[in-house]
């Protein structure tokens, strides 16, 4: 019934891009999966601004990435009211971090890529001012709690302990047709997206022959 009342969902502007492997956790593309499950057409918006290193952000930058987009998105609401918009899939755009410089819209599929996170021990001084796209965790005692030193086998001293979590290294870059790939050349991406995410044909092949197998065995053991 939804779908009566809503012509598009449009998910984002997302802080950092959705691509590859973080399609499949990301809160951005999983708002516009959802109002596809429920027959509404819809979008995901992410802008790679993460990559602006030692750059300050400010509303221009997603103002740009806005305008940017808004081709893409008047054209979708112009095909579905001529109900000419196709049912079986979603957008996902992605926005370089040159939006102002951009390529042009390129057409891509979903890449493989995906980022390695770890966390790095800091202290507290090292995160102030900080512009990168780190998490933040704090550790420290309960009050009152005796704390082991080198220095003294009691203490009471607080002490604190902070992580940062950030990425241990950029994602390998798939092959040129891939959204990521795509996305660092400068291109506004454009990746049709759908509810399933198949096997690859090989994988396929592998358990069609190792299934009936597993079955005789397991039926033997019965």
């Amino acid at each position: 019934m939804l779908s009566l009342y809503i012509d598009l969902v449009v998910s984002g502007i997302n802080l950092g891009c959705n691509c590859g492997y973080d399609i499949v956790y990301s809160g951005t593309v999983g708002g516009a999966r959802e109002a596809f499950f429920h027959g509404i057409p819809s979008v995901a918006v992410s802008y790679d601004c993460y990559n602006m290193v030692g750059q300050k952000l400010n509303v221009d930058d997603f103002t740009l990435c806005a305008e940017a987009s808004i081709s893409i998105i008047t054209a979708m609401l112009s095909e579905i009211k001529n109900k000419t918009y196709p049912q079986n899939c979603f957008l996902n755009i992605n926005v370089p971090r040159e939006v102002a410089n951009n390529k042009g819209y390129r057409l891509t599929k979903q890449g493989k890529c995906f980022y390695k996170m770890g966390w790095t021990q800091v202290t507290s001084e090292a995160q102030e001012g900080t512009t990168s796209p780190t998490k933040v965790m704090e550790i420290k005692p309960p009050e009152n709690t005796e704390v082991c030193t080198e220095e003294s086998a009691l203490s009471t001293k607080e002490e604190h302990l902070v992580f940062k979590l950030d990425t241990a290294e950029p994602p390998a870059v798939d092959n040129d047709d891939t959204d990521y790939s795509s996305l660092q050349a400068g291109y506004i991406t454009v990746t049709p997206l759908s509810a399933l995410s198949p096997a690859e044909i090989d994988s396929v092949a592998f358990f069609k022959k190792w299934l009936p197998g597993v079955c005789e065995r397991f039926s033997s053991t019965l």
